[in-house]
């Protein structure tokens, strides 16, 4: 039950981490007078959200990695109780 708690968290995480980007972004130009082409703003918006699908995949499969070998630890627990009998 542990190894879901991540998930759930992970969504909330991301969110959070997006709209804090957002807002940066926005006020980075609004500060400089429009000194930065927003097409260079956009492509960096764009280069973070292909790195953030690269971690969220990341994750993801650390998740999964992790709950396998719960998995395998719990069978390895049963196995060790009943050698033990």
């Amino acid at each position: 039950s542990t190894a879901n708690a991540p998930e759930d968290d992970a969504p909330n995480r991301y969110s959070r981490t997006d709209r804090t980007t957002y807002s940066r972004y926005s006020r980075d130009a609004n500060s400089s007078g429009g000194s930065i082409p927003s097409n260079a703003l956009e492509k960096r918006i764009e280069e973070l959200e292909r790195e953030l699908a690269k971690e969220r995949q990341e994750n993801a499969r650390l998740v999964k990695m992790t709950q396998d070998k719960e998995e395998l630890i719990g069978k390895l627990r049963e196995e060790i109780d009943l050698l033990n009998r």
